[in-house]
């Protein structure tokens, strides 16, 4: 996969992301109100930013650490 289209892939998964657990955990907190409505643009707000940052850092440690469990053979574990 070339860097844009990493890049781009980061850009939408954190934003449905940040979306979903804003939406989520704030109705959680304050239950289907009003309320809940007009925090959960801001919580995303917030949201977002954190969640595209944090992604830089874990995506390349996740894809390391996915191909370091993908390489080893584990026994008793025949592949697929």
């Amino acid at each position: 996969m070339n860097k844009r289209s990493i890049f781009l892939t980061q850009v939408i998964m954190t934003f449905i992301m940040a979306a979903t657990m804003s939406g989520i955990m704030g109705l959680i907190f304050t239950g289907p109100s009003m309320e809940w409505l007009a925090g959960w643009p801001k919580q995303f707000i917030i949201a977002w930013p954190i969640a595209f940052a944090v992604t830089m850092v874990a995506w390349p440690a996740s894809m390391a650490l996915s191909g370091a469990i993908l390489r080893s053979p584990r026994p008793g574990i025949e592949e697929a």
